[in-house]
Parts: structure tokens; sequence; C-alpha cells
């Protein structure tokens, strides 16, 4: 048995170290931006607290880990001395709240009960009016830095303070290589580092704070080649040592390698990250787990895209693709794309959609 120190016994300094313990591991976890890991944190120091307050109830007050049938007035025996019936009493009344706490905490604050976001990103910029329109239905949008993927110019430059001002949360994309032109420079590092310091200088002229999250749009999905893995792990660094966050946007889909083997992209880009901080915007728009071109409230949570990392999950594209999407094609429009609720066909104004647990993943918003 081991002994408690003298100071501990004494109440007062019981409650001043409770306070000092337990403020801190309230707070702390949650300057993490993942909220899943944050929240998840909070909850092993919660149980960690109870576990110490227990043990301080019994060892110091010398309370009864379990509550033995006699703490009720009603199962006394006459005849029978019972010395610590009130302060057995006390533990049951006081285990009340505590369980009351348990079944709150697992019921609001796990991850899979997190509030969502619904969002939309799209390669061409609409228009003010427009996107005014689309603020009833989406909390964020993406943004471009660079020429979104087969277009020659950024139609996105300039518009972060109009978006802001409608209410918009952001998500930043970069478009990355592809492998073709990787292989061609012969230092895909190089290549890499020089389009981080793009991204960054783009980020910065754009007026989007230090730490916001920029997402490296890789359109190739399966296993990473040597080429494309030092291109991304230098792209990622780079944006790092310009006072941004890096994350990428790659395909949650499992990619049939072999009869035996396949290989989900995210999955392998994280797996052999080498311990760098990447935040992960995923694709995943085969139906189940996705619903399709749908607009449900709330929002369908990253965590059930397939990648249980996912910060970020692209569950409908403009336009569909047939093999992955047969079975909801009836969500999409008759000419393939998603279209937002109010916006007909004729209007042009399809779009991909998002979903995220923040209504601002890229933490882009300015105050």
């Amino acid at each position: 048995m081991c002994a408690v120190p003298r100071f501990l016994r004494q109440c007062r300094y019981q409650e001043h170290l409770g306070r000092f313990c337990r403020w801190p591991g309230h707070t702390l976890p949650f300057l993490i931006h993942r909220f899943d890991a944050a929240t998840t944190l909070a909850i092993l120091v919660f149980l960690v607290e109870l576990a110490a307050i227990t043990w301080v109830r019994h060892r110091v007050h010398g309370y009864a880990l379990v509550v033995r049938r006699h703490a009720s007035s009603a199962w006394r025996r006459t005849g029978v001395r019972h010395r610590n019936i009130d302060r057995e009493l006390i533990t049951v009344r006081s285990r009340r709240p505590t369980i009351c706490g348990l079944v709150l905490l697992f019921a609001t604050g796990l991850p899979f009960g997190a509030q969502t976001y619904l969002g939309m990103d799209r390669n061409d910029y609409p228009g003010d009016a427009s996107m005014a329109a689309l603020r009833k239905t989406f909390a964020f949008t993406g943004y471009w830095l660079n020429s979104p993927p087969g277009a020659k110019d950024n139609t996105w430059l300039g518009k972060r303070t109009a978006l802001q001002g409608m209410g918009y949360g952001f998500l930043l994309l970069f478009n990355g290589r592809e492998y073709h032109q990787l292989k061609a420079s012969g230092n895909a590092a190089r290549v890499g580092v020089k389009d981080a310091a793009l991204a960054v200088e783009s980020a910065k002229r754009e007026g989007f704070p230090k730490n916001a999250i920029i997402f490296l749009d890789q359109e190739q999905g399966g296993r990473m080649l040597p080429e494309q893995r030092a291109y991304i792990h230098a792209w990622v660094d780079g944006v790092v040592r310009g006072g941004y966050r890096a994350g990428v946007y790659c395909s949650g889909i499992p990619f049939l390698e072999s009869d035996t083997e396949s290989i989900v992209t995210a999955n392998d880009i994280r797996d052999h990250a080498g311990g760098r901080e990447i935040d992960y915007f995923v694709s995943n728009d085969a139906c189940g787990p996705s619903p399709g071109c749908v607009f449900p409230g709330p929002a369908p949570s990253p965590l059930q895209s397939g990648v249980k990392f996912a910060d970020v999950w692209q569950y409908a594209q403009s336009p569909r693709r047939p093999g992955m999407t047969s079975a909801c094609r009836q969500t999409y429009a008759p000419d393939g794309n998603c279209y937002p609720p109010g916006m007909l066909p004729n209007s042009g104004l399809h779009v991909d959609l998002d979903t995220a647990m923040s209504p601002d993943p890229s933490q882009a918003r300015t105050k």
C-alpha cells in the first residue's frame, strides 16, 4: 500500500490540485485542429480523471469502490452495526451526475455525433449572384489557387472577400501535377518545391491567413509511384515551411491492383507520409457509401466515406461516373450532372458535393 501525502488529505489542497489538473486537461486537446482526434483525446483525459477521482475517494477518504447492500437503510438488519452508511450513501448519490455526464458525453461528444456541413466545388467561378444563391444550400466552397484541372486560367482569383462576405467557409485547392509530367521533369521533388512556393504565394496574395490548409489535388489514383510520392512529400514540406498547413485531395475508392490485392490512394499516401501531418479530402462517389446527388440535412459524415481519417468527403461529382453511380443514377439530372436545389440543368450550374465537420474546412476565413 502506498502512503498518501499529508497535504492530499486536506480538502483545500485537493480542490486546488483538482482544478489545476482538470482545466488544462479539458481544454488543451482542442488545440488540435482535427476534431475527431481532439475529441478522442478529451474523452481519454475525462476517463483518466474519473479513475483518479475514484482512487482518491477510496484511498484518501475511505469511500467504498463497490456499494454494499447495507448502504440503504431499507436493507439494514437489526443488531448489525453499520459504520460507513452515510459515507456510502453519498458515494451512491455522487455517482448519479457522473453517470449522467458519461451518457451526455458519449451522446454528443463523439466524432460520429458531430455536426456536419455541406459544401461544393467546381472548376469555374459561376458569378457573384449565383454564389449568393448557392449560399442557401452550402456552408463552404472550393477555392482554386491555380488553374483547375483542364482549365487554362483561374476564374476564382480575387473572389475571397466577396465570398467571405456572403458567409462562405473555404476549401483551398491547388492543382497538382500528373505522373507523366513528373516523370518527364527528371526531378519530381524539385517540381514539388516549386509548386509549393506557388501555392503559398497565391494563398498570401489572395489574403488567406497563415495556418490555413491547402489541399493538393492529386487526380490520379491507385498506389503512388516513386515520382508521385517524392512530389507530394516535397510539396507538403514546402507548404509547411511557408507557414500554411498541407492537405491532399485523393481517391478513397479501393483500386484493384490484382486478383487478391487492392489499394486505397488515401491510405497509401498516409502510410508513406513519413510522419508528415496531412489533412485528407477524399473522393468516393460510388453509390454506397455515397447517397448520390442529394442534399440531406444533416450532411453525411466524412467518416462514412470509407476512409476513417477523412477530413472532407466529396461524395458526388459532375458529371457522374456511370461505373460508380449506377445504383443512384436517379438522383442525378438526365444530363448526368448534379444540380443544387433551385438550379435547372439549362443554368449550367452543376457542382461537386462535399461534406465536412467544419463550415470552414481549410480554416481560411479571416476575422
